[in-house]
């Protein structure tokens, strides 16, 4: 009777909630965020091609975005350690979505370079503050899970905004994209006062809050995952900016097509990665081989463009791939640091993600106009795999 008892008064450990109302009031500014990116992202180079560009040109407008938001991550966790997270939030939110309005009113080329700029520190600093206060709102031993949630969270607008927006901008013209992606990086502002004011632990001094980001650099277990990564996402730069450039007018509704089935199943990905993660306890690097192997035989599939179920299936694949590298790849560097070194996390992964498609946006603009895409597409899927020869030793962790 005593054991049985003991038995019966004993708690029973159950998972921690995940979706909680400070998380549900955060998908709100993720999905304004993340709409008003997408909307833009493959409508720029088309918009500046129309205005007179070259397509190397074009390719550039890619660039800028993306190397802009990569200067953006660096002072990001500084600032968010000494407002707190809702004011850099609402700020980030602000400079994403106030610049798209300036392109309704002008297609000057010059213009359209500055706002890509302005655009992507923006970006840069919804990801940053934005990031790390996701994580802080996620259980532990549920991290990945929620990683994985939070991908679908931002996924879903992507999936429709990116095709949408090429969509919108053949079919109603480009000032609508602008117009709606203003509106939905501006509309989440509101949601901002309601989230927690909480911000990652304080560095003691000037000097600390400067090396954050620096210590992070020169961390193993948190470069070499976004390395990794990094790698990934210079064949997201090119999907995005050069397969509408490579489509021909037959080929312009397959190319629509491959744009939503991308991050579609990129979102599929995510999930898988996260749930077995959690599941598995291995974070993995062993996820981290297929990924980036299903990543480049998507971006292979590619290289026969003319060939309609060639596109479909390289996005398709190249999607599942990305969103298992992703979820991965952030989940072990969260895991690897404490929470005060997550706005650090935030910025070095969102680093390696637009840095990635920033060089590869440019490079394969100056690939291409040798070889032509379809060559272009193959060699890119041939260098994709080098990454992996970093995670052949195992990282050490406590540095961070």
């Amino acid at each position: 009777m005593t054991t049985m008892a003991t038995f019966a008064s004993a708690p029973v450990a159950t998972p921690q909630r995940l979706l909680t109302r400070a998380l549900l009031l955060r998908f709100v500014s993720i999905v304004g965020a993340s709409a008003s990116f997408y909307l833009m992202l493959s409508v720029v180079p088309l918009y500046a091609r129309s205005a007179g560009a070259s397509s190397n040109f074009a390719g550039l407008t890619t660039t800028a975005l993306s190397l802009s938001t990569t200067a953006g991550y660096l002072p990001t966790p500084r600032l968010v350690a000494r407002y707190g997270h809702r004011p850099v939030l609402a700020c980030g939110l602000l400079v994403l979505g106030a610049p798209a309005l300036v392109l309704v009113v002008s297609s000057n080329v010059t213009v359209i370079m500055a706002v890509c700029v302005v655009r992507g520190i923006g970006f840069a600093i919804t990801c940053v503050s934005g990031g790390a206060l996701t994580a802080a709102l996620l259980p532990a031993e549920r991290r990945g899970e929620g990683l994985a949630l939070v991908g679908v969270v931002s996924g879903i607008p992507s999936v429709a905004a990116l095709p949408l927006g090429v969509w919108f901008a053949s079919h109603l013209g480009f000032r609508t994209v602008f117009l709606a992606a203003a509106f939905a990086a501006l509309l989440p502002l509101v949601s901002v006062p309601g989230l927690p004011a909480r911000a990652p632990v304080k560095p003691a001094t000037r000097t600390d809050r400067a090396a954050g980001m620096l210590a992070g650099l020169r961390t193993p277990a948190v470069v070499k995952p976004a390395i990794v990564f990094a790698a990934t996402t210079m064949a997201a730069g090119i999907f995005v900016t050069f397969l509408p450039l490579a489509a021909t007018h037959a080929t312009a509704n397959v190319v629509a097509l491959a744009l939503l089935c991308q991050p579609a199943a990129s979102i599929g990905g995510r999930w898988l990665a996260g749930r077995y993660g959690d599941r598995k306890a291995a974070t993995g690097r062993g996820l981290l081989v297929p990924g980036v192997l299903i990543t480049a035989a998507g971006v292979a599939a590619l290289s026969l463009s003319s060939v309609p179920a060639a596109v479909i299936a390289g996005a398709t694949l190249f999607g599942v791939g990305f969103g298992i590298t992703q979820n991965t790849t952030l989940t072990q560097m969260y895991d690897r640091v404490p929470e005060s070194g997550y706005s650090m996390v935030s910025a070095v992964w969102n680093l390696a993600y637009d840095a990635g498609m920033g060089i590869g946006a440019a490079g394969f603009g100056l690939l291409a106009a040798h070889t032509g895409y379809p060559t272009g597409f193959a060699l890119t899927a041939i260098v994709l795999p080098v990454g992996l020869l970093l995670m052949r030793r195992k990282p050490r962790t406590g540095n961070a």
